[in-house]
């Protein structure tokens, strides 16, 4: 809860908790842009005032590039929407996280000379569009959206998050390469969008229309006003652009949701007619009519984890593409993990939300690289966002290692441990070296003979037991694995060393064998140290990339 406190003549807030100002771009090319701006003001004093509406268009320098003067009279008691336009020459694009270069929009109103209200909006210039057969294209250039849905509750904190959190969430996001995100399942804080514009992410914000939807009219006055809350408050945001109408609609129990969606649909275009609408669907034939009515569609597929085996996902997306035959993308796909939980060579497992049931770390492992490379090979989906980047609360659930947590994060709830498969993505989505070793966590092991698996994006990887050489690798797809290799009974230090150019980098764990045998099973047990980067192995958001691998400077 915040108190806002304004002056009786104001730029008005009230008009569904927008910002007032709205920031419409068109005609967008790297050689012009046309910007309409739309300011609503508020007179509460008691007679007619004569204003001035003033709008600063300002570069990420401070450099005016326009301004724009409307003389008015607005009367007691009264709104009024002004809009002012423009073209702006030559605009510097909005590039996602190649350049996410922003402008911003200043707007003031006086009466004479006093300067009664001042709003500043963030103004990012960019075109899009997809292909049904080759994607998402940013100003004109194709840009593979890879990335992260997220939740902002947080371990004992709830959703009483602070900017810190914000902050640290979207760096991590940042730091693995991401170039996309979904906001799951509802309206997120504005310092996340904010973030969100400054680092390039794309964005797809939603309203949290989920599972059924009642026949009550009221169940349909609600979701339209929280999109048309969601849109205005967000509109100026360069980072969106995609509003999602529902996540899993399910069509046989209760009304029947179709028309609501169709209304919804036409609802976001009519308040935004400058983006792409889309919906998350689990729930329906590829045939049904729910699966077209927003332009693009996304498919929550848990091949592996609640249906057949993380093999068959590419097959099945080959078939879904050629039924729908429109614009598609993956919105979740995932599988959880423990990083208390391991063991060698995992299957699937049984009965994955029984109280009881491991969810071992590898087995998240090996589900992530096996669908992201089936993923790669497929250009048509136009978006894939990995089910979830952070562990997090659900009540209902019992599995893995804690009940009320839904542990399919690639990092944990309470943000101190990232996954092995954070730095799957990691590796294959950035380009600053560094290299990790996974199932570091493994430790007590069990048996003397374990494999060793190396994550990287350098050029060649060499691994280290206790000392001695096991020998150098190269990889064409980021995993570099040891199969075979020996440990001492006790204490032994694992080492990976990689060579990226002239740069190296290395990484240590300490596993320890007790009791040791020969050959068996796994074992679940404490975990090392999260990371033992050296040598420069650890980047930053701003070392992230984006798909044409063009280092980020910002």
């Amino acid at each position: 809860v915040h108190l806002l406190v304004t002056d009786k003549l104001h730029i008005t807030p009230l008009d569904y908790g927008s910002p007032g100002v709205y920031l419409k771009q068109t005609s967008v090319s790297s050689n012009s842009a046309n910007l309409q701006v739309t300011t609503k003001l508020r007179n509460d004093t008691a007679g007619s005032s004569n204003i001035t509406l003033t709008t600063v268009i300002v570069d990420a320098t401070n450099n005016v590039v326009a301004t724009l003067t409307t003389n008015q009279v607005l009367n007691a008691g009264s709104d009024l929407a002004v809009v002012q336009s423009t073209t702006i020459a030559n605009p510097h694009l909005w590039s996602g996280r190649a350049d996410p270069y922003l402008y911003q929009a200043y707007v003031q109103v006086s009466d004479g000379t006093t300067n009664n209200d001042l709003v500043q909006q963030p103004l990012g210039f960019r075109y899009f569009s997809v292909d049904m057969n080759t994607g998402f294209h940013l100003n004109g250039q194709y840009l593979d959206l890879h990335g992260v849905n997220f939740h902002q509750d947080r371990l004992n904190e709830g959703w009483a998050i602070s900017e810190a959190d914000m902050t640290q969430d979207v760096g991590m996001v940042s730091e693995m390469g991401c170039t996309v995100v979904r906001l799951g399942h509802y309206q997120h804080p504005q310092t996340e969008y904010n973030l969100l514009d400054q680092d390039g992410i794309v964005v797809w914000s939603e309203i949290p229309l989920i599972d059924n939807i009642t026949a009550d009219a009221n169940f349909a006055t609600n979701a339209s006003q929280q999109l048309i809350e969601t849109i205005r408050q967000n509109y100026n945001h360069p980072s969106i652009c995609f509003w999602g109408v529902y996540n899993e609609i399910l069509l046989n129990s209760g009304p029947d949701p179709r028309p609501l969606v169709q209304s919804l649909n036409q609802l976001a275009h009519t308040e935004d007619p400058t983006r792409l609408t889309t919906a998350a669907s689990c729930c329906a034939d590829n045939f049904d009519p729910i699966n077209f009515y927003t332009d693009v569609i996304g498919f929550n597929e848990y091949y592996g984890w609640y249906t057949g085996a993380y093999t068959d996902f590419g097959p099945a997306m080959d078939t879904k593409f050629t039924t729908v035959s429109k614009p598609m993308g993956i919105s979740e796909y995932g599988a959880g993990a423990s990083i208390n939980q391991h063991t060698e060579n995992p299957s699937e497992p049984a009965n994955i939300s029984s109280p009881g049931t491991p969810h071992y770390e590898e087995y998240q492992n090996l589900l992530h690289e096996s669908t992201w490379q089936q993923m790669q090979a497929r250009p048509y989906l136009l978006l894939k966002t990995i089910w979830n980047m952070f562990d997090f609360a659900s009540d209902g659930r019992n599995e893995g290692d804690t009940p009320g947590r839904n542990d399919k994060g690639l990092v944990t709830y309470d943000r101190q441990t990232r996954k092995d498969s954070f730095y799957w993505y990691k590796a294959n989505w950035t380009t600053n070296g560094f290299v990790y070793i996974s199932s570091r966590r493994f430790t007590p092991r069990a048996t003397t003979t374990v494999e060793v698996k190396v994550y990287s994006n350098g050029d060649n990887v060499q691994l280290q037991i206790n000392g001695v050489s096991q020998g150098t690798l190269t990889s064409t797809n980021h995993i570099y694995k040891w199969t075979g290799q020996s440990l001492a009974g006790g204490s032994n230090t694992v080492m990976a060393i990689g060579t990226q150019g002239s740069q190296t980098y290395t990484d240590t764990v300490i596993w320890v064998v007790a009791n040791a045998v020969n050959s068996g099973g796994g074992a679940v047990g404490q975990f090392a140290p999260d990371s033992y980067f050296s040598g420069g192995a650890t980047s930053s958001s701003a070392n992230a990339i984006d798909t044409n691998g063009v280092t980020n400077p910002a």
